[in-house]
C-alpha cells in the first residue's frame, strides 16, 4: 500500500519534496527528530506533535466506526496502537493517512490538517498497510524507484536512498531480484521500504507482523528499532499481537468498539492491573469468585468463561490463601497459576474479553 498514497507530482511540489527530503537527511530537522527516549519530555507546543487528534470520528451509515478518539503521539515516539480486528485501528490509520475522510473531529499530522491539507501529510508520511500492494513482476529495486520519483526525487537520491534500505531492511541482493519469488517477510520488508524511500517523518505501520512466522517478525522488529532509534522516526504502529506492543512502544492505546479505553506506558497500563495475576481455571466460577474476593490481598477479580483472574498486590502471598479458600468453598480446581499482568489482562480488565477472542 505504501507505493499508492503519493501520485507523481508536479514541477512546484517536487521541489518541495526534493527540499523537505534533503533538510531531513543529516541537516536540523534529522537532528532534532533524532532525540533519545529518555528526553522526549510532555509536549509543550504544537511543533512537539507528530500527530494529533481530537474528536476523530468515522460513520458509515448508522455504524460508528471511530467513535470521538482524542490522540497525541509526539514527535520521536513509538505509539502502539492495540486492539482487535473490528476495534476501529485500521479506520483510524486511514483517517490519519488521508485515505479515509472523517465524519467528525479534526486531525494533524506532520502539522498539518489530514482534511485541509492532504497532499503536505502525504509529502511527510510513509505507510506500510496491511495488504501490501506489490507488483511481482517488477524487482525490489524498480518498485523503490518508482515510488522514489512519485516523491519527486532525483536519480542521484534514489540511487543514495536504494544503499541506506539495502541494509536498513534487510534485504541486499534480493533487491535486484524480482518480488515474485520473495517469501512473505521479505514483501513486508520491502513494502517498508517503499514507505521510507523518502525518509518520512512519520511511518504508519497497520499489522505489520500479521501472517509472519516468529523469525519474520523478529526482524521486523529490530527494523522498526532502528528505525526509531537511528533516524528518530515516529512511528505509529498498530496490531493486535501483545508481545509486538510490549516490546516495540514506548506508550500503548487501546481501542475498543471505536474507543479509546486506556493509555499509558506497558507498565503503566499493567500495573494499573496489579503487581501480579493470580490465574485459576475452575468448575464454578461464581463459588469462586465469591471465595477469591474474600482472600485478603486480592484487588479485584475478573471472571472470563471457566478461567478467574485475581489481581493481587503480592502474589506469592496470594497463592496458598487462594488455593485454601477455593478448597473451602467446595471448588474443584483445574489450575492455579501466579504470573506478572500483560497487556491481555489490561485488555480483560476494561472490555470483559481477552484481546485474542476480537480477532476474525
Amino acid at each position: 500500500m505504501a507505493a499508492r498514497l503519493v501520485e507523481p507530482v508536479d514541477v512546484g511540489e517536487r521541489a518541495g519534496a526534493v527540499a523537505t527530503v534533503e533538510r531531513r537527511r543529516g541537516g536540523p530537522a534529522v537532528a532534532e527528530r533524532a532525540r533519545p527516549a529518555a528526553v522526549r519530555a510532555a509536549p509543550e507546543t504544537a511543533q512537539d506533535l507528530a500527530i494529533e487528534a481530537v474528536g476523530l470520528e468515522r460513520r458509515f451509515g448508522e455504524f460508528v466506526a471511530v467513535d470521538r478518539v482524542d490522540l497525541v503521539v509526539r514527535r520521536g515516539e513509538i505509539y502502539g496502537f492495540l486492539g482487535p480486528n473490528g476495534a476501529g485501528k485500521s479506520t483510524t490509520t486511514r483517517m490519519l493517512c488521508t485515505l479515509t475522510a472523517p465524519t467528525g473531529g479534526r486531525a494533524t499530522v506532520a502539522g498539518y490538517d489530514v482534511v485541509k491539507d492532504p497532499d503536505a501529510v502525504r509529502l511527510r508520511i510513509g505507510a506500510a498497510l496491511q495488504s501490501a500492494a506489490l507488483d511481482n513482476q517488477q524487482t525490489g529495486t524498480e518498485l523503490l524507484r518508482q515510488q522514489g520519483r512519485y516523491y519527486g526525487l532525483t536519480k542521484q537520491e534514489i540511487d543514495a536512498r536504494l544503499e541506506e534500505l539495502r541494509s536498513l531492511v534487510d534485504l541486499g541482493d534480493a533487491l535486484d531480484d524480482r518480488i515474485k519469488g520473495y517469501s512473505g517477510g521479505m514483501k513486508r520488508r520491502i513494502d517498508l521500504a517503499a514507505a521510507l524511500i523518502h525518509n518520512p517523518e512519520v511511518l504508519f505501520l497497520d499489522e505489520p507482523t500479521t501472517g509472519l512466522d516468529p523469525v519474520s517478525r523478529g526482524k521486523v522488529w529490530d527494523e522498526v528499532r532502528r528505525l526509531n532509534r537511528e533516524l528518530g522516526t515516529t512511528i505509529f504502529l498498530t496490531t493486535q499481537y501483545l508481545e509486538e506492543a510490549d516490546e516495540l512502544a514506548d506508550r500503548v492505546g487501546i481501542i475498543d468498539r471505536g474507543k479509546i479505553v486506556a493509555e499509558g506506558t506497558p507498565e503503566e497500563l499493567k500495573r494499573s492491573v496489579g503487581s501480579d495475576v493470580v490465574l485459576v481455571r475452575v468448575d464454578d466460577v461464581d463459588a469462586a469468585r465469591r471465595a477469591v474476593e474474600a482472600v485478603p490481598g486480592v484487588d479485584g477479580v475478573e471472571v472470563h468463561h471457566d478461567e478467574l483472574t485475581a489481581s493481587v498486590a503480592e502474589g506469592p502471598a496470594a497463592v496458598s490463601p487462594t488455593a485454601v479458600a477455593l478448597a473451602a468453598a467446595g471448588v474443584r480446581v483445574q489450575s492455579l497459576t501466579l504470573r506478572a499482568p500483560t497487556l491481555d489482562d489490561v485488555f480483560l480488565t476494561l472490555t470483559g474479553n481477552r484481546l485474542q477472542e476480537g480477532e476474525d
